[in-house]
C-alpha cells in the first residue's frame, strides 16, 4: 500500500486548499478512503476529518469542519481529494489520507499552515 499526499502549503485565514492523495498497491475502487489530521489541539492524536465510500457514495466530513470540507475521489486515476475552504488557523496541521475508515495504513502526510 502506498499513499502519497500533495497539495498542502501555506494560506491566509479564509483561504482554500485542495489536498490530493495518490494511491497504489491495492485495488483503490474496492476500498473506502479517509482523511485524518494532527493539529496543535490534538497533539500526537489523529483526528478524523472525512471519509468516502469506495464508489464515491457516503462522502462525509466531520461536524467540526462546519461545511468547509468536501471529500471526493477519482477511481479512474486512483486519486482521493480533500477540498478545504474558509480555512482557520486552527486547521493548521498535518493531513493524512488513509485506506479504509481507520487511520492505518496512511501516507506520510502533508502540512497545511493557515496564517496571516
Amino acid at each position: 500500500v502506498q499513499l502519497v499526499e500533495s497539495g498542502g502549503g501555506s494560506v491566509e485565514p479564509g483561504g482554500s486548499l485542495r489536498l490530493s492523495c495518490a494511491a497504489s498497491g491495492f485495488t483503490f475502487n474496492a476500498h473506502d478512503m479517509s482523511w485524518y489530521r494532527q493539529t496543535q489541539a490534538t497533539g500526537r492524536m489523529l483526528e478524523w476529518v472525512a471519509s468516502i465510500g469506495n464508489s464515491g457514495d457516503g462522502a462525509r466530513c466531520a461536524d467540526f469542519m462546519g461545511g468547509r470540507c468536501t471529500v471526493s475521489r477519482d477511481n479512474a486515476r486512483n486519486l482521493l481529494y480533500l477540498q478545504l475552504t474558509d480555512l482557520k488557523t486552527s486547521d493548521s496541521g498535518k493531513y493524512y489520507c488513509s485506506k479504509d475508515r481507520g487511520p492505518n495504513p496512511r501516507g506520510q502526510g502533508i502540512w497545511v499552515t493557515v496564517s496571516s
